[in-house]
Formats: C-alpha cells, structure tokens, sequence
C-alpha cells in the first residue's frame, strides 16, 4: 500500500515538474505596466501637461512605425515618473501637419495652440541619423564580426505660454553586438534590413536616455490650468485630479496681461504679468482631468482665465 501512495506521489511531482519546464519555455511575452497616478504629496506641485508631438526622421527611407513606436515608448516612461503628464497630441485631436513647413514643426505656432487645451510644455523628438559600422576577421570561412550601431536622436522642448526653447539636446548612442558569420562577405550584409527587431530597440534606448534631462527642463516651465466653463456659483477648470490638483487647493486667477513692444524697433519684447482677478477653491472633480470650483475672492472671471496654484 505504501509503495503505490509513493508511487502516485513521483507521478504528480513528475506532472507539475513537467509543467513547470513547459510554462517556462521561452516565447513571447506580453508585459503590461499600468500608469498609476497617485493624489498629490502636500510638498509636491501639480503635474505639468506635456503635448509629444509625432517623431521626425530626417531620413524618408525608415519606416514611420519605428518612430511611433519609440514615441510610444517615451511618453510611457515619462508617465512613469509621476511628475508630468505626458500626452499624444492625437488626444488633443490636433492637426500638427497643417503647423509644418519643409518637413519641420513650426513649434511656436504649435504651442500657442496647445496653450489653449491647457498644454504646459510641447516635445520635439527627431531621428537624425542611424549609421552602423561593421568589422571582422578577413581570413577564414568562419568570420568573428563586430557591429556598432550609433542613432543620433534629438529632442526639443518649448514652453506652451510662449514658444519658448527650454531644453535643446542631440544625443548619439552607440550599442555594439558581437557575433559570426559563416561564408558571408561583410560588406554584403544588409543589417538594417534583417534586424529590424534589434534597430527598434536601440531608437527606443536613444530617446528614453532623454527622460532624467527632460524632466529637468520642465523645472523651468511654469504650471498652469485654464477656466472652462462659468454656471452659476460654479467654475469648472480643465486640469483635475489627475493633473495632482486636490480637494482645498486654493489657486490664483490671472489676467493674460499684455504684450509689450520695443518703441524703437518694433520688435517684441515679452509679456507683462496679468493683474490677479482672484481666487478660487477647488471642491470637487468631474470628467477625464477637470475640477469644479467656488469663488474664495475677487470677480470678473472668465472662459480661458489663467489659473496657478495658490
């Protein structure tokens, strides 16, 4: 009786050894990380809006489900770090191709635009170059090869309020892999075309390298939020709870204030502060990313009023 309750015990460690090495096969995999944005510490501001715009590539030859992949990648790591919110200006529902002009971005005109739908800073990410060098033993029908490939990727970013440059950077990032060919000539090996894989990683690499410097940029943009919509006693705001903004926040009304020009050239020298309207207490939320509000002082408050936290 014994040796038959030990033999049906082998049996069902064999079973579960055997599933085990089946699950751990490799295959695909398909990884899904959630984006959780968490209530504002009361030491912490609230997350600036940061419009991505679709990557360029100065190369016509590339196809442009790379960039958009990589482009997907980035705003996923930026979200990531919990201080900004990173948006496809798909969201937005905004045409940029109407706002280019030989294959570039007329940012300025993109953000005043982007200002309006309470965008706080707009990214530009551009493929400049992939180039890839090669170099193996030129002796022998098994060749040791060695490929170094470089991507040379930059990334702008402008303020929404007034198109100003705050971060400006190229990078080239170089990824060696090591490997052999059997009675291949290497100056025949078309890479590019048979790795597309290993390619799209590296473009992925290149522009998450930016997150830590671009985040440092936005330092230097100020937050802000817009008024909606007036009814009654109540001021609906489009920036909310995700934006960080939380229950009893007390938040600045501002005037757009004037733009002021040089006298003598003509040129335009900058925009002076609005005057405070007032303020305004936000007690509830509503929608996707909008608060609802009360007057706590002043009046005269408008649709498109500028709004800062207190």
């Amino acid at each position: 009786m014994m040796q038959k309750w030990i033999l049906a015990l082998m049996v069902v460690v064999t079973a579960a050894g055997c599933s085990i090495i089946e699950r751990s096969q490799p295959g695909l995999r398909r990884e899904i990380k959630d984006v959780n944005y968490e209530a504002r510490r009361d030491d912490a501001s609230p997350r600036k809006r940061l419009m991505v715009l679709p990557f360029l590539d100065e190369s016509e030859k590339r196809p442009q489900d790379l960039r958009d992949r990589a482009r997907q990648a980035f705003i996923m790591d930026l979200n990531r770090t919990g201080d900004v919110i990173a948006i496809d200006s798909k969201e937005l529902n905004m045409d940029v191709t109407r706002m280019m002009s030989g294959g570039q971005y007329k940012l300025q005109e993109i953000a005043k635009a982007a200002q309006a739908m309470g965008v706080n800073a707009v990214l530009e990410g551009k493929i400049k170059d992939i180039r890839i060098k090669r170099s193996a033993d030129n002796v022998g029908i098994v060749r040791q090869m060695s490929t170094t490939f470089e991507i040379v990727a930059q990334v702008r970013v402008v303020t929404g309020r007034s198109g100003r440059e705050v971060f400006n950077t190229v990078k080239t990032v170089t990824v060696e892999e090591k490997g052999s060919r059997v009675g291949e000539r290497v100056e025949t090996d078309k890479f590019l075309a048979n790795n597309p894989e290993m390619v799209e990683v590296i473009v992925k690499d290149a522009f998450l390298d930016f997150t830590p410097q671009v985040m440092n940029s936005l330092d230097k943009v100020s937050w802000e939020g817009r008024i909606a919509a007036i009814n009654g006693d109540r001021i609906y705001l489009n920036v909310g709870r995700v934006s960080g903004l939380q229950v009893g926040d007390l938040l600045k009304v501002i005037d757009e204030g004037d733009d002021v020009y040089d006298p003598e050239s003509g040129s335009h020298i900058g925009r002076v502060p609005g005057r405070l309207k007032g303020t305004l207490e936000v007690i509830s939320y509503f929608g996707n990313d909008g608060a609802i509000s009360v007057i706590h002082s002043g009046s005269g408050f408008r649709e498109n009023d500028r709004v800062e936290l207190y």
